[in-house]
C-alpha cells in the first residue's frame, strides 16, 4: 500500500503542474480522485480531513468554474464530491454531510444515472430517513448501475437488511 500511496503523491505532482499550464474539468477531476485515493491510504484522521478538504475544493471549484462542459462529466463531478462528503461524514458522523450530499445530488435525479440514486439512499439512511432510502434504492433497483453485492455488503444498509421491502428488492434482481 506504501508504493500505492507514492504512485498516487507522484501523480498528484504531475497533475498540479498540468493545472498550472491549463486546468480542465476533468484534470479537477483526476487530481480530486487522486486525493481521494489517499484518504483511504491515511490511517491518520487529520491527513483524511486535509485530502479531503483539498477534494471539495477542486471538485466544488470545477462545477463552477466551467461554463460548458458535457452533462456526463458534471455528473461525475458531482458524484466524486458526494462520495467525498461521505467520506467525511464517515470519518466524523457529522450529519451534515449526509445533508450536503443529498443537496449536491438531488438536482440530477432527472438524468436518471443510478450511482445518483445510491449516494442519496446511503446519505438517507445515515440521516435515518429509511422512508427516503427505501424511495432511493427502489429507483437505483430499476438502473443499469445497479449492484446487488455492494448494497448487501455496504455497511450502510446494515439497518435495512431484515426489512422484508430490502430483501425483496434485493431479491427481485436476482431473477
Amino acid at each position: 500500500m506504501v508504493e500505492q500511496a507514492k504512485r498516487v503523491i507522484s501523480r498528484i505532482g504531475k497533475t498540479d503542474q498540468l493545472y498550472l499550464i491549463q486546468n480542465t474539468p476533468e484534470l479537477a477531476l483526476e487530481r480530486s480522485d487522486l486525493r481521494l485515493q489517499l484518504v483511504t491510504y491515511s490511517n491518520s484522521r487529520s491527513e483524511q480531513i486535509h485530502f479531503l478538504q483539498e477534494a471539495v475544493v477542486l471538485l466544488e471549484q470545477a462545477r463552477v468554474e466551467f461554463e460548458e462542459m458535457p452533462m456526463r462529466l458534471y455528473v461525475d463531478l458531482s458524484l466524486h464530491l458526494a462520495k467525498a462528503y461521505m467520506l467525511y461524514f464517515e470519518i466524523t458522523r457529522e450529519v451534515r454531510f449526509a445533508l450536503i450530499t443529498q443537496q449536491v445530488l438531488k438536482p440530477l435525479t432527472n438524468s436518471g444515472h443510478g450511482d445518483i440514486f445510491f449516494f442519496l439512499a446511503y446519505a438517507s439512511v445515515r440521516k435515518e430517513e429509511f422512508a427516503m432510502a427505501r424511495h432511493w434504492l427502489n429507483k437505483y433497483a430499476k438502473t443499469h448501475a445497479f449492484d446487488q453485492e455492494l448494497m448487501q455488503n455496504h455497511s450502510a444498509f446494515n439497518s435495512l437488511r431484515d426489512k422484508d421491502w430490502f430483501i425483496q428488492l434485493c431479491q427481485s434482481r436476482m431473477n
